[in-house]
């Protein structure tokens, strides 16, 4: 099956296409709900893990103390589960919930960046028995891996002598969080929790008590999240996938500025960076967009998939909110500090075209680098580290 070419019919999907008049706003109105539910099982999957008590949580505490570990586990993690939209909502949950510190999950954010590239790599594969189209697609796939390898080998540097993210990320949040004598209560928060204790009283009446109490709310949270996030980006995709293509030809026409926007209103909306980016690759095999116009919107997507976990610390306390402002922070200064240099700007560029030729001469380049770089490599980390 050619991934390239291949679209999806969602016409005939009484989820994404009911049937009868009125089934636009019917669409908006499910991914209201869809929201909502998704931070219910954020909520549902932070308690899960609080039940647990403490020797649980400083087990898992242990597991992740070394930022090595927290890297690697951030990239395989979000390999297996394909989103790293569900990586960060996780992680956000882990840290509202008190089992993740900030500084552990730092780390584990970054990872998370690393291990959403495979999907659009997975995606140029599809072009494989054409040479020259496989060559741009791949080439195009494989600048956002270049790009994020680049920005975490030196985020991470960074962080881990100085700690400027999560400090950074402490002083904003200490900035939104309303302070003083009176306290403000979020509707929003007061309605997740409800949310959350409507499952919990379900669980309850069921006759499920202390750790099996814990346990179904922590299944059913992961559940939860996989649902809403897939449901959600189905329905997007299907609302405003036509128009993607028309927004990033539009943006080769403007500034890198405009193209890195387009990105991340695009992303935003379709609450994934990798429908983004897989939609991408294929335009740049057919020749559609070059390399160097479709690496903005890339970066943009980048910044546009934060929005996921702020949304789930809407649903936790100040410290999920901390981790969110730092996946924040980290993706757009990243994208700044590329963008402002055209020498460091090209370096991603020629890394992923200089290895798309290889691929194309032998395609033993192609298995060794999806292996190595997304499976071997962070198993070695967790099991050094």
């Amino acid at each position: 099956m050619n991934l390239g070419t291949h679209k999806t019919d969602f016409s005939h999907d009484p989820l994404v296409n009911p049937p009868g008049k009125g089934g636009a706003w019917w669409k908006y109105v499910a991914l209201l709900v869809l929201l909502f539910g998704f931070l219910i099982a954020i909520k549902m999957l932070s308690k899960g893990i609080s039940g647990f008590g403490s020797d649980f949580t400083e087990g898992l505490l242990a597991g992740v103390s070394n930022p090595f570990a927290g890297l690697a586990a951030g990239i395989l993690f979000t390999v297996l589960v394909q989103s790293s939209s569900v990586t960060t909502s996780t992680i956000v949950a882990l840290v509202g919930a008190g089992t993740l510190t900030v500084g552990a999950a730092v780390p584990m954010v970054m990872g998370a960046n690393i291990g959403t590239t495979i999907t659009n790599t997975l995606v140029s594969i599809g072009h494989v028995r054409r040479g020259n189209e496989f060559q741009r697609a791949f080439a195009a796939a494989t600048v956002h891996d270049f790009f994020n390898l680049i920005v975490v080998s030196i985020m991470f540097a960074i962080e881990m002598a100085t700690g400027f993210l999560e400090t950074s990320a402490r002083s904003i949040a200490n900035q939104l969080v309303l302070s003083g004598g009176g306290s403000y209560k979020s509707p929003i928060k007061t309605a997740v929790s409800s949310g959350e204790e409507l499952f919990a009283s379900i669980f309850e009446w069921c006759g499920l008590e202390d750790g099996g109490l814990a346990t179904a709310k922590l299944i059913c949270g992961i559940i939860l999240i996989f649902l809403c996030l897939t449901t959600i980006t189905r329905i997007m995709k299907k609302v405003i996938a036509h128009k993607a293509e028309r927004a990033m030809n539009s943006a080769l026409k403007k500034s890198a500025v405009f193209a890195i926007a387009i990105g991340a209103v695009l992303t935003m909306a379709v609450q994934s960076s990798s429908i983004t980016t897989s939609l991408i690759v294929p335009m740049c095999g057919s020749g559609i967009l070059s390399i160097e116009a479709a690496f903005p919107v890339m970066l943009g997507a980048n910044i546009g998939t934060t929005i996921t976990a702020f949304l789930a610390s809407l649903a936790t306390g100040k410290a999920g909110l901390v981790i969110a402002i730092v996946h924040v922070l980290f993706n757009t200064i990243g994208t700044v500090g590329i963008m402002v240099i055209p020498r460091a700007r090209q370096i991603p560029i020629a890394l992923a075209e200089g290895l798309a030729v290889r691929a194309v001469r032998n395609k033993m380049w192609v298995v060794a680098y999806v292996f190595i770089m997304f499976i071997i490599i962070p198993l070695l980390g967790i099991l050094i580290f």
